[in-house]
């Protein structure tokens, strides 16, 4: 039986969907498998990269659902961040021995190098390949000067020095971070402490790292926590005479009513209720 042709110039070419006869030449450019060429029975095959039988690249990525807006939004078109900025933040539980890597020696060694080191380190927590030591607030600077200092440890770089405010998750709100680099052993080491709004001060560690200053004067312009021996603690960012502490998650918005045609738009404090 001869598989039906198509008609005109392309005669020689089968219809689609005809049936192959045994013994049909191979097409023109289509080079024939060699018998030798095809694995045994229970050999594994390697499987065909993802978009090959599509004609697309073989690293070309699925489709995926697609995402949803900011803060979750679903189709409202609402970007303000309200119900998505008030979340409670839930609190990592303290991370059990051994921690992994270098972070046990680090712990160990700032015991050995700092003898009030147990009654200062109050938490340890190993979050996303992170070492973090919760620090009492007065021993911060003695705490650095150890990790700095002792040959073992080397954390000669303080590379950053940051606030953030947890509203409504406990009295000590304002944390400050402290991000310590060791160029010696190539290791990192993160420092938090907590302090209330009320009273939020702690000792200045730039005795120790010089490199803090410009940082601490920035978290005290934004957060209002007060460094206990900072040479010059102003404000570096807002004017002088700027009242209140800009990134403190209670600090009012501000703005005017903007005016439109048969409509005023309030401050974003006065849309809506964010307590």
């Amino acid at each position: 039986m001869t598989a039906p042709q198509m008609p005109g110039p392309d005669a020689t070419v089968p219809a689609p969907g005809a049936v192959k006869e045994q013994g049909d030449a191979q097409p023109e450019g289509v080079e024939a498998k060699n018998p030798s060429d095809v694995p045994p029975a229970g050999v594994p095959v390697a499987a065909v990269p993802l978009g090959a039988q599509t004609g697309a690249p073989a690293d070309f990525p699925p489709s995926t659902e697609a995402g949803r807006g900011l803060f979750g939004v679903h189709g409202t078109g609402d970007t303000s961040g309200f119900g998505g900025l008030v979340r409670r933040r839930s609190t990592l539980p303290d991370t059990p021995r051994p921690y992994g890597g270098y972070f046990d020696e680090v712990v160990d060694a700032l015991t050995d190098a700092y003898p009030g080191a147990s009654g200062a380190i109050e938490r340890v927590v190993v979050d996303r390949g992170e070492l973090t030591l919760h620090i009492e607030p007065s021993a911060i600077a003695d705490v650095c000067k150890a990790l700095r200092d002792d040959p073992s440890l080397r954390f000669e770089l303080c590379s950053s020095v940051s606030g953030v405010d947890y509203l409504g998750h406990d009295e000590k709100r304002l944390h400050i971070t402290y991000h310590l680099a060791s160029m010696t052993y190539r290791r990192r080491v993160r420092l938090e402490c907590a302090v209330p709004a009320e009273d939020p001060r702690l000792p200045s560690v730039t005795q120790v790292y010089p490199t803090a200053d410009w940082q601490e004067r920035e978290t005290w312009d934004m957060f209002g926590i007060i460094f206990e021996g900072h040479p010059n603690l102003t404000r570096i960012l807002m004017p002088d005479d700027w009242e209140g502490f800009p990134q403190r998650k209670d600090y009012p918005l501000g703005g005017v009513p903007v005016e439109y045609k048969g409509a005023e738009i309030p401050p974003p404090d006065q849309r809506r209720a964010y307590q």
